[in-house]
């Protein structure tokens, strides 16, 4: 039986990015200002993030972003500007975030029939994106400790906040690797969240597949039933 239901943050409940896209437009038009000739693109601030993520996926998300903007500004010359413009894009990558359209509708139904909780690697504070007073509890990777999925770590903290055993969590995401084989090797039920509708990554089946978070309420009702055969998917690839 599900007692609680519990969700990843970036891309499943919020649409981040388009935030991020306007973000870094912001910066990139306050660089042009100081520097027409030598200011970067998009893309090269993309790929030095991409790079320094590569480097340590485990380090907070706040931190990702400033050394990968510190390496954009130093390839031109304009690291002096780095505190001003991490500062401007995180004040337009919150004030941009919104949750998806059926996000609070979906929400709402959920907390009639269970414990609704929010466990992110991220930096997408609840109350600064639209989702302030939501949840029974919200747990931060690298607050108190709390390593980053797909740390067994985090999902046994996320067991500990709901006050439930793994099996009574279903914990929702659209990440296979941190939402769906990393919750379920830590024993809870999973709720893919395959909004393009790509082919199973890896060997690990969803207990169940959406494509809209509209769908879920629903399908965690059908999942009370389970006679041992994964509902059919409402609509996305397996």
């Amino acid at each position: 039986m599900i007692k609680a239901v519990v969700f990843d943050a970036d891309e499943t409940l919020l649409d981040l990015r388009p935030a991020i896209d306007y973000a870094l437009e912001q910066v990139l038009g306050s660089l042009r200002l100081l520097a027409p000739d030598l200011a970067p693109t998009r893309e090269q601030m993309r790929d030095d993030w991409s790079a320094v993520f590569a480097e340590d996926p485990e380090a907070p998300v706040p931190h990702i972003r400033r050394e990968s903007m510190r390496r954009t500004l130093a390839r031109f010359g304009m690291e002096q500007h780095l505190n001003h413009h991490c500062d401007l894009f995180f004040h337009f990558r919150y004030q941009q975030t919104r949750p998806f359209p059926d996000a609070l509708a979906t929400l709402a139904r959920l907390r009639e029939s269970y414990l609704v909780g929010y466990a992110t690697n991220g930096n997408s504070t609840a109350d600064r994106c639209g989702l302030g007073g939501e949840f029974a509890f919200e747990l931060y990777a690298h607050q108190g400790g709390l390593p980053k999925k797909p740390a067994p770590e985090f999902f046994a903290a996320v067991a500990a906040a709901a006050g439930a055993k793994p099996g009574e969590i279903a914990y929702v995401g659209d990440n296979y690797h941190h939402d769906v084989q990393a919750p379920a090797a830590a024993g809870m039920r999973t709720v893919w969240v395959n909004r393009a509708g790509h082919e199973l990554p890896g060997p690990v089946v969803p207990d169940l597949v959406i494509e809209r978070l509209a769908q879920l309420p629903d399908g965690l009702s059908r999942l009370a039933t389970w006679d041992g055969v994964p509902p059919a998917s409402d609509g996305a690839g397996r």
